[in-house]
């Protein structure tokens, strides 16, 4: 009878305990509602923290985390906690919610093939919502255009290589002409040397012979007895 009363004494206290983290967590909840909606991001995204310490699998703790987060620009620690609650919350609505705003953030981040599939898994869990279809087609149209603007890019990128190469064949066959025929400046330098040779060794020529006319005269000199300097 007595071990009856204290299972039924801890049941309680358990039962007990657990409300007051059910009303903790929702308490934290309320109050980081009120101060998003008056634009107090870090205080709300405190509130909702806390929440989470209290119960970890809260998806919506874990949403509205994210949507405080993001106004705070913080778009990857606000994408953690979309990918995290969209994979514990089973309601369609609420994922539907998730989805959507996973969509924007990666439509933001110009991630357009991303955002594509993240609408349309919003789609899938609430078919009538206006705002994410009209946002699936813009995003399927920027999709459209980024991956045209791509492909011109490409193009231009091959364009400019077949100009590059080209230009590079057309250098090498530049190159091998002047190769095949010598400069002209060099045969004009060629005979210019040529002629300079030939007035030199005119030069030396007339110089020997004057030598030699010298040695004559000195050799008469000498021949006829008489002495004479030419200096």
């Amino acid at each position: 009878m007595l071990k009856s009363k204290y299972i039924l004494f801890v049941v309680f206290l358990l039962s007990a305990a657990a409300v007051s983290a059910q009303k903790a967590e929702r308490d934290y909840i309320r109050k980081g509602n009120r101060l998003f909606n008056d634009s107090i991001f870090v205080d709300a995204e405190v509130n909702y923290r806390k929440a989470l310490e209290v119960n970890p699998k809260s998806s919506v703790s874990m949403y509205n985390l994210g949507n405080t987060l993001s106004q705070q620009q913080k778009f990857q620690d606000a994408m953690e906690q979309y990918v995290a609650a969209g994979n514990i919350e089973k309601d369609k609505m609420k994922l539907a919610h998730i989805y959507h705003n996973m969509g924007v953030l990666f439509q933001a981040g110009k991630d357009y093939a991303k955002a594509v599939d993240a609408y349309k898994m919003s789609l899938r869990n609430n078919p009538t919502d206006d705002e994410t279809r009209y946002n699936l087609a813009l995003a399927q149209k920027m999709l459209k255009d980024q991956q045209q603007n791509q492909q011109n890019q490409d193009q231009n990128q091959d364009q400019k290589q077949d100009q590059n190469k080209d230009k590079q064949n057309d250098q090498k066959q530049d190159e091998k002409k002047d190769q095949q025929q010598p400069p002209k400046s060099e045969k004009q330098n060629n005979q210019m040397s040529k002629e300079n040779a030939e007035q030199l060794l005119n030069s030396v020529m007339q110089d020997e012979k004057d030598v030699q006319d010298k040695v004559k005269k000195q050799q008469k000199v000498l021949q006829g007895g008489r002495l004479e300097k030419d200096w």
